[in-house]
Formats: C-alpha cells, structure tokens, sequence
C-alpha cells in the first residue's frame, strides 16, 4: 500500500488519489437512495410496521435476506457509475480517458451498450453477501448494544436503554462493514478484474488489458489462484476495509438520524 501511495503521488500528484471522484459520487448517491429505500420497504412488509423501531426485531435471517435484496437493486440502479469509477481509477498517467465523457462513448464504440454493465454478474455475487452481512451484522450489533445498554439502566435505574448513541451507532456500523468487506473481498478483487477487461493503459503499464481475460467468475478465480496464489484474492485489502469500514458506518449513523427525524416531522404532522 505505501509503495503504490508513492508511485501514484509521484506520477499524478495529490490529484490522482482523488482519480475516478466524479463518478464515484454519481454512484453513491442512487446507491444508497436505492438500497435505503428498498431496505426499508422490505422491512415495512415483513414486519407489518413502517417504524424502524420496530424492524430490530426481525429476524437476523430477515435483516440478511432484505439487506442482500436491497444491495442487489442498487448495483443495478448505479452499475455504470462503479464501471466509470473503476476505468478512470485505473488507467494510470499519461491518462487514456481525460473525463468521465470519453470513457462513456469509447466503452459504447468498443462494447455497445452492455459495455456500461461488464462485470455485473460478479458484482451481483459479491454484494449479495456483502450487502446481506452488512445489514445483518449491523442490527445484529445494535441489538447486542441495546441489551448491554438495558443491563446498565437497570442497574442505575434509568430508562435509556433502548436509546444508542451516536458513537454506538458509528461502532455497529465500523464493525459490520469491516466483517463484510472481509469476508467479501475475493468477490471484489474478481469484480474489478472484468471491469477492467480491454482497458488502454499507457505502455509502461503492459498496454491494453486483455479482452477477454476470464470466460467467467469460476475462471478467473481459478486462474487468480493458479498465478498469485490464495494472496492474488486478497490484493489491496488493507487500503479496501480502511476506505469502506468507516464509509459505511457514517453512512449508517447518517441514516437512523436523519430517518428519525423525518419519522418525528411526519408522525407530528
């Protein structure tokens, strides 16, 4: 990770850490719309109530099956951003596609339309437990936070045990991303290698990737570990938690206060 931090801040300067940026927003924004939205939609029929207090009572199984579909209809909402984001994250300096435009038309000359989707069939295999672990352990955690907390009111005689705080909130989330993002990162490493399938990049970096590199996600898994060995499936995995862990805890804590509040202006209305 320190040697790639040097190279990219030696051949691009401080910029090229921010490579990629632009689509990477206009990802996050519909993805998180979306998986927020269909979460809390599945949870609202499963539990028969549109409270969020009251969907940390489902069953954990539940909270994975509903956080699996959810991330599931976000990818495919955002898909093409993810693919830009990755593109203009990868090519390297001198640079091949100068903005986010030029990769668009050059991926739809080149690929056509399904071009924007390649990769999203491993994408669709990773986020589905990726997705389906990160909300599962989340309320997992909060309910174990919620019972630690009734054990201490009761023992104090305060009646804020069903209430966590901010920083509680933060830990759930820290500790659920940094299981999912562990567990799923394989997938992750296979996604970015189709993702990358054909990409020009400057001579010094080995010219153009191969086309057609993997026939499929059990190929390029057997190929991985055939050349790069059980360590090839688990490239760039400190720099990935450190990015993603606290990513998604924010995003969390983001989430039930600003969901609570809308709660409160709309049930007071």
């Amino acid at each position: 990770m320190f040697q790639a931090t040097k190279e990219i801040f030696r051949e691009e300067g401080l910029p090229g850490f921010w490579r990629g940026n632009v689509p990477a927003l206009l990802m996050v924004m519909p993805y998180t719309a979306i998986q927020f939205a269909v979460l809390h939609k599945l949870k609202t029929f499963v539990s028969g109530s549109s409270k969020t207090a009251d969907h940390i009572n489902l069953s954990p199984y539940l909270s994975y099956i509903s956080g699996a579909l959810a991330g599931c209809a976000a990818t495919v909402g955002s898909y093409p951003f993810d693919l830009l984001r990755t593109i203009l994250a990868s090519q390297g300096e001198p640079k091949i596609y100068p903005n986010m435009s030029s990769a668009i038309f050059d991926i739809l000359r080149t690929r056509g339309f399904r071009g924007l989707y390649a990769g999203l069939s491993p994408t669709l295999v990773e986020i589905i437990p990726y997705a389906g672990l990160q909300f599962g352990t989340y309320d997992t955690f909060k309910r174990w936070c919620m019972a630690w907390n009734n054990l201490r009111s009761s023992s104090i005689s305060s009646t804020t045990g069903d209430s966590l705080s901010s920083f509680q909130l933060f830990i759930c989330g820290l500790a659920a991303g940094t299981c999912a993002k562990l567990v799923c990162h394989p997938l992750d490493v296979v996604k970015k290698r189709f993702q990358i399938e054909g990409l020009q990049r400057h001579p010094k970096y080995g010219a153009r990737v191969e086309q057609c590199a993997y026939r499929n996600l059990f190929d390029a898994l057997h190929r991985i570990l055939k050349s790069e060995g059980w360590h090839g499936l688990y490239k760039g995995i400190v720099p990935s938690t450190i990015k993603a862990a606290p990513a998604g805890a924010v995003t969390f804590v983001a989430y039930e206060f600003t969901s609570d509040w809308l709660e409160s202006i709309f049930t007071s209305t």
